[in-house]
């Protein structure tokens, strides 16, 4: 039986029920209002000042969230097992990313190493999307993949960079690059809230709990609508988003997510974390490292790069990442 014939035997029934339910969970929908308001030329808008305060909601719940389970759970191998398979795939993947978008991309060597970047670096909205929808289906992903999230965001920032400058041009480890690749906010306020959920334990977190896990799906529906304004906005204004890199964006996060399900069932994760370590291999920043590239690499095409992380990669794995990666990992820890 090929690949496709197999997913869609077992997406009948348990599976078939995952999909339809991302499908039509509410966080989703939001995106795809947002990217269809887009498309019509709706003026529809999120103001920038309140994205920019939900982003920090999300980040700073998912931490919080994150650094309580690790206590509750106590640091064991997993934890470890999975932070040494994050840094390793974050380093190497754009490595193997790179030579693709040279050869059938058609892209020169500066953009390859931009885009690579993105590609082996993650996207926090996809992973706590992903919690969500999975917790609400009692596929509970362990809290320490937080701390597997916040540390594979660097790694691909440097390959990426060192990718692009093989040639010998330039400085890699500049003082200002590397200010920026460790202490973006995203990277602070993740690994922060983090420290600071195990710190305040759950006894701590309770008097703070409405705030944080009470409301974060209603937060996550209103950023997500954002998301979708933005992506689809991105792929109309964008020209340098050809048929090939469109093809590509697709295919990344389907390679490197299997990647993520096989290293994940591998090293003995749990499938609800299996699935998250694919959806993070399968994921592309478009936070830390567009910030990152604009520093180390002011002539790579920031149009090109955002619009295949936004513009496609995102939206794919919200919509058929999410449940796919479950049936993937469900699949390979024997759970179908």
């Amino acid at each position: 039986m090929d690949t496709s014939g197999a997913f869609m035997h077992h997406c009948n029934g348990k599976n078939m029920d995952t999909l339809t339910s991302t499908l039509l969970s509410a966080p989703v929908l939001f995106f795809m209002l947002g990217a269809l308001a887009a498309a019509a030329r709706s003026d529809l808008a999120v103001p920038e000042t309140v994205a920019k305060g939900l982003s920090l909601y999300l980040m700073a719940a998912i931490g919080l969230k994150g650094g309580v389970e690790v206590t509750k759970a106590g640091i064991g191998p997993d934890l470890v097992n999975a932070l040494a398979a994050g840094l390793v795939l974050s380093a190497t993947i754009p490595f193997l990313v790179a030579p693709v978008l040279r050869t059938i991309g058609r892209l020169d060597r500066i953009n390859s190493g931009a885009v690579a970047a993105h590609y082996g670096s993650v996207s926090v909205v996809t992973f706590v999307t992903a919690s969500q929808i999975y917790g609400n289906s009692g596929f509970a992903i362990a809290g320490f993949m937080v701390a597997v999230l916040a540390m594979m965001e660097t790694p691909a920032i440097l390959s990426g960079i060192l990718i692009a400058r093989r040639d010998g041009s330039g400085r890699l480890f500049e003082p200002t690059l590397l200010r920026e690749v460790f202490f973006n906010g995203s990277v602070v306020l993740l690994l922060g809230s983090f420290a600071i959920g195990i710190a305040i334990g759950p006894r701590g977190f309770e008097p703070i709990e409405p705030v944080f896990r009470t409301g974060f799906t209603g937060i996550l529906c209103l950023f997500l609508l954002d998301m979708g304004l933005v992506a689809m906005r991105r792929i109309i204004q964008t020209r340098s988003l050809t048929i090939r890199l469109a093809m590509l964006a697709v295919a990344f996060p389907i390679v490197n997510g299997t990647i993520g399900a096989l290293v994940g069932t591998a090293i003995g994760l749990d499938p609800p974390s299996a699935a998250a370590l694919a959806l993070l291999v399968a994921s592309a920043s478009y936070i830390a490292v567009p910030a990152a590239m604009r520093l180390s690499l002011p002539q790579a095409d920031a149009g090109l790069y955002l619009a295949m992380s936004l513009g496609v990669t995102f939206p794919f794995n919200i919509v058929f990442g999410i449940p796919m990666f479950r049936w993937m990992a469900e699949v390979l820890g024997g759970y179908s």
